[in-house]
C-alpha cells in the first residue's frame, strides 16, 4: 500500500479538532441548525460503527462510566469525528466519547464528518490518541508499527506526524519484541513502558519473564531494575592465583631433566599427582626428542 503524500497529519489535527464546543443538553431546533452551519450534525448514535483500524484496544469501563456520568450531566462538549461508510458512519477520532454517550443513553450525538482515505483514517486515528496521550504503551506501539508496515514510513516521519521524538519512536517499538507475557503485564498496567524499555534490554527471554514478575511482586522502580540489570551484565572478575613458589627439588629434577633432553623442561606438580612438559621449537627438534624417549625405553 503507498504512504500518503502528506505526512503533516500530525499538526493538521489542531484544526481538526478546534471547532465549536456543543453542550446536547441545551440543544433546540435552532441550534441544530446553527450548528449545521458550523459544519456539525447530529447523528443518530446507532449508524455509528467503530474504526477497525483504532489502535486502541482496551477501554477502562470505570472512566467509561465517568465520562458517561459526566455527558448526562454537562453534555458532549466535544463533537465525534466520522467519516461515511458503506452503511451509516465510520468513526474516524472519538470512539471512547461515542461509547460514554451509548452508555449515558443519547439518541444522537454531534458530530463532524470528513472525507478521508483508509491510510488518512488510520494514521488520524493513530496520532489522535497519541496526543490525548489515551494509548496504553503497548497499542501505541503497535500503532506506531503499523504507520510503518502499512505506509512505508520511515521512524523519521513517524517521529514529525505524532509529535515525538526519533528515539521515543525507537524505544517505543522495542516493546513490540517483548514476550507475550510482558505486553499483557503492560495492557494490565502492571508494568509501566519504562519498566519494559529497561527489561527490553536483557536478551533471554526467559531471564525478561523472571525479571517482570520480580519487579512486579517487589514493586520495584525502573532504577532498581536498570541496577539489577546492570549487575547482572557486569564482567566477573577473575580470580588470580599465585603461581606456587617450586621446591628446591623440583627445579633440580627439572635442570637434570634438561641436561639429558637438550631442552627447557617444566615439571607441574598438585598434589601426588603432576605432569612433564618437554618444550621443542621445530619439527626436527621434536623428531629429535621423540628419538631420544624411545632410546631411553
Amino acid at each position: 500500500m503507498a504512504a500518503p503524500k502528506n505526512r503533516g497529519l500530525g499538526k493538521g489535527l489542531e484544526a481538526l479538532f478546534s471547532n465549536s464546543e456543543i453542550d446536547t443538553q441545551e440543544i433546540s431546533v435552532t441550534k441544530k441548525e446553527e450548528s449545521e452551519e458550523k459544519g456539525i450534525s447530529f447523528i443518530n448514535i446507532n449508524e455509528i460503527k467503530p474504526n477497525q483500524n483504532q489502535p486502541r484496544k482496551s477501554f477502562n469501563e470505570e472512566k467509561l462510566e465517568e465520562l458517561a456520568a459526566s455527558i448526562i450531566e454537562n453534555g458532549l462538549i466535544q463533537p465525534v469525528i466520522l467519516r461515511k461508510a458503506d452503511k451509516g458512519y465510520e468513526i474516524v477520532a472519538g470512539e471512547r466519547r461515542w461509547r460514554a454517550c451509548r452508555k449515558a443513553g443519547l439518541k444522537e450525538i454531534p458530530c463532524i464528518i470528513r472525507e478521508f482515505t483508509d491510510e488518512q483514517n488510520m494514521l488520524i486515528a493513530i496520532i489522535e490518541n497519541m496526543q490525548r496521550e489515551d494509548l496504553n504503551p503497548v497499542e501505541e506501539a503497535e500503532g506506531l508499527n503499523q504507520m510503518i508496515v502499512n505506509f512505508g514510513m520511515t521512524q523519521e516521519q513517524v517521529s514529525k506526524s505524532v509529535g515525538k521524538s526519533r528515539p521515543y519512536i525507537t524505544n517505543a517499538l522495542r516493546l513490540l519484541k517483548l514476550p507475550s507475557e510482558i505486553r499483557e503485564m503492560l495492557l494490565a498496567n502492571q508494568l509501566s513502558a519504562g519498566h519494559a524499555r529497561a527489561i527490553a534490554g536483557i536478551g533471554d527471554t526467559e531471564k525478561q519473564i523472571q525479571l517482570a514478575e520480580y519487579a512486579i511482586k517487589e514493586g520495584l522502580s525502573v532504577r532498581e531494575i536498570e541496577k539489577i540489570i546492570k549487575e547482572e551484565n557486569a564482567p566477573k572478575k577473575k580470580i588470580s592465583r599465585k603461581k606456587a613458589e617450586k621446591s628446591a627439588d623440583v627445579r633440580k629434577v627439572e635442570d637434570d631433566l634438561k641436561q639429558i633432553m637438550g631442552t627447557k623442561v617444566n615439571l607441574n606438580q598438585s598434589g601426588k599427582k603432576g605432569k612433564i612438559e618437554i618444550e621443542y621449537y621445530s619439527r626436527d627438534e621434536l623428531e629429535r626428542l621423540i628419538e631420544l624417549l624411545k632410546s631411553l625405553g
